[in-house]
């Protein structure tokens, strides 16, 4: 017999039941997507108002911190306004909307992480030729290959979800719509669907990984070529896009690259 998908709607079980603890975090999760908000405004802001867009770095840093903006307003205001009700529900059409804007930044966002890296790589490597290597035709190709690679991206991770059957329970474990939470509620076998999941994130995740590597692992023997004040105007730049690297991936490898359970 053919099962059917008759789930209209998710409930989110969220980070607590307890009413007391959802309002600490309602606080503290309201007061971090706000400095989130600031933050990236007054970058674009500042790269604006300098006219700094005629560099690359400044371009793709531009564009950075509106995907993150629109990454971290995917599912923060729900979250947040969600601790102080206590029926936490989404739509099923909300659901896998909420499931492919999610992948689409996120994975966009690790694509323009990607090409800042080859971006100072170039700098520091090449600094002769930079300008013209790293021309605004160039700029504008790398950044329109990132949006095309985060919607094939999460494209695919919908496809794979929305044609599997829910027939109940619709309880999610988690405060937002995200494959694997949502792969353990569907009335069927999906180990595959799971493994192509995993083999699709964790394809984006190591080999954006693998170019990270390979352009400071050469940025690094280049630095050894240069004066101490080079290295030291290198590693300033390098080191801040380094640090967002670690705390973006850290988590996405965790969350991703891992069959579900």
């Amino acid at each position: 017999m053919e099962e059917v998908n008759n789930v209209t709607e998710f409930i989110f079980l969220g980070l607590s039941q307890n009413p007391e603890v959802e309002k600490v975090c309602f606080v503290v999760f309201s007061f971090f997507y706000m400095v989130i908000l600031l933050g990236n405004l007054l970058i674009m802001l500042t790269v604006c108002s300098g006219n700094l867009f005629k560099f690359p770095m400044y371009f793709f840093l531009n564009f950075l911190s509106f995907v993150d903006i629109c990454y971290s307003s995917v599912t923060a205001p729900k979250m947040i306004i969600d601790l102080l009700v206590k029926k936490k529900t989404i739509s099923y059409v909300g659901c896998m909307l909420q499931l492919f804007v999610v992948h689409f930044f996120g994975c966009t966002e690790i694509f323009i992480l990607t090409v800042m890296a080859y971006d100072r790589y170039v700098a520091i490597c090449k600094p002769l030729h930079y300008m013209t290597i790293m021309d605004r035709e160039r700029c504008n190709k790398m950044l329109l290959g990132t949006w095309i690679g985060g919607f094939l991206h999460s494209i695919i991770q919908v496809a794979l979800v929305v044609q599997l059957p829910f027939c109940g329970p619709n309880e999610i474990d988690h405060y937002f719509c995200d494959v694997h939470p949502v792969l353990k509620l569907a009335c069927t076998d999906t180990y595959i669907v799971g493994i192509f999941v995993t083999a699709n994130s964790g394809t984006i995740a190591l080999g954006s990984f693998v170019i990270l590597l390979i352009s400071y692992t050469v940025i690094l023997m280049s630095l050894r070529k240069q004066s101490s004040e080079g290295r030291r105007k290198a590693l300033s730049t390098c080191g801040s896009h380094i640090a967002v690297v670690i705390i973006f991936f850290g988590p996405c490898t965790f969350m991703y690259m891992r069959p579900d359970t």
